[in-house]
């Protein structure tokens, strides 16, 4: 009997961790606006990120902001998960931490957006750039911070942060506006002179010492291994492209402004059927807006704006389903087969926002996005 007892025990303890490590109730479709449970049964805190895939693994880089359960800004950074399939991730720690040292820029209490990682294949290094902006500055500094790692999964080393292209011109920067004398103060802000100022690069000229602006930004790596930090600039009124050096670690200076005075953000770009994609939205904070498509046959040519890519009601059109881009995901294995990467801010708990991923479809040539209350991998052909 007594025998019977621990056979019986021993079945059930084993049924028991089958059950909480092993069975556990696993993702089997994409819930955007839902929450997002990882393998301990938390929501997923990884926002305004980017994946990487590596190893026959994604891993998925984001904005660790604090739950209301805990307070210590020195649990603050950016977040790592990886999956085998996307639907299942598993928590790997802080990738990147702040330094808990007065003397550091990224100490507890800076703000750290919009984390990319991609890899240096001659260096055999991870790479990861982000938005930050200093402890008590709000978002004057507009930085860019970079970070390197030996793994994937961390930890990064914060190496230094930085406005990008000082005392460089854009590529595309006509001579009579680097000797324009116009300055923001001579003109109202928001009129139409104001505006073509901006787009003559009246802030390109104000940062020229300092460095350009860097606020939300991406990172994309060509077909050729050259890898480009895009970012918002020139006050969030116009994007600038710019070449990293071959160990992805600085700026080589060659750069362009893009869409000049247009005021995007949020950038994603993705390169498919021959031509380059950009996913951006406008510049109304925490509140979405209506996305927008771009495409170029060049990454450094000229970007026309398509339309509104989303193909729901004049509402959800009008919020992209209530979310912001981030991301655009190809897909491995699939050609041509990408996840739209949102993110729905919640700016009263931003632990809790939710991630809007929806498969992109084609329209006339075109990627366009539609609502899915839940949806699966059968749903990108």
């Amino acid at each position: 009997m007594v025998t019977y007892l621990k056979k019986l025990l021993l079945l059930t303890g084993t049924v028991l961790t089958c059950i909480s490590v092993y069975c556990q109730d696993l993702n089997h479709y994409f819930k955007p606006g839902q929450i997002w449970p990882d393998t301990r049964g938390r929501h997923i805190n990884a926002h305004g990120g980017g994946i990487i895939y590596y190893n026959n693994t994604y891993y998925w880089f984001g904005e660790y902001r604090l739950p209301r359960y805990d307070k210590d800004k020195s649990h603050y950074g950016v977040s790592c998960y990886s999956s085998k399939d996307l639907l299942n991730w598993k928590y790997e720690g802080l990738a990147l931490k702040v330094i808990d040292d007065t003397a550091s820029q990224l100490n507890p209490g800076c703000i750290i957006e919009r984390p990319k990682v991609i890899y240096n294949n001659k260096t055999r290094k991870f790479v990861m750039w982000f938005h930050h902006e200093l402890k008590g500055e709000g978002y004057k500094a507009a930085l860019t911070g970079v970070a390197l790692s030996d793994n994937i999964t961390g930890p990064y080393k914060y190496i230094r942060s930085l406005r990008p292209n000082a005392g460089v011109w854009p590529v595309n920067f006509p001579e009579e506006y680097r000797n324009a004398k116009v300055k923001e103060s001579d003109l109202k802000n928001g009129s139409e002179e104001w505006k073509r100022a901006v787009r003559e690069g009246m802030f390109v000229r104000r940062d020229f010492a300092g460095g350009q602006m860097s606020r939300d930004m991406t990172l994309f790596v060509d077909k050729d291994g050259k890898a480009y930090h895009v970012h918002a600039s020139e006050e969030n009124m116009t994007l600038q492209f710019s070449e990293l050096t071959d160990d992805y670690l600085d700026f080589t200076g060659r750069y362009i402004r893009v869409l000049p005075g247009d005021s995007n953000e949020a950038p994603a770009i993705f390169y498919a059927r021959g031509r380059y994609f950009m996913f951006a939205s406008g510049t109304t904070g925490w509140k979405p807006n209506a996305a927008r498509l771009y495409s170029s046959k060049k990454f450094f040519g000229e970007w026309k704006l398509i339309g509104n890519p989303c193909r729901g009601t004049e509402d959800e059109n009008k919020t992209t389903f209530n979310s912001q881009s981030t991301m655009i995901l190809p897909i491995q294995g699939k050609k041509n087969a990408f996840i739209y990467m949102g993110d729905r801010w919640n700016p009263d708990n931003l632990a809790d926002s939710r991630h809007i991923w929806l498969p992109v479809e084609w329209e006339n040539g075109y990627p366009v996005i539609k609502w899915y209350p839940n949806w699966n991998m059968n749903n990108l052909k």
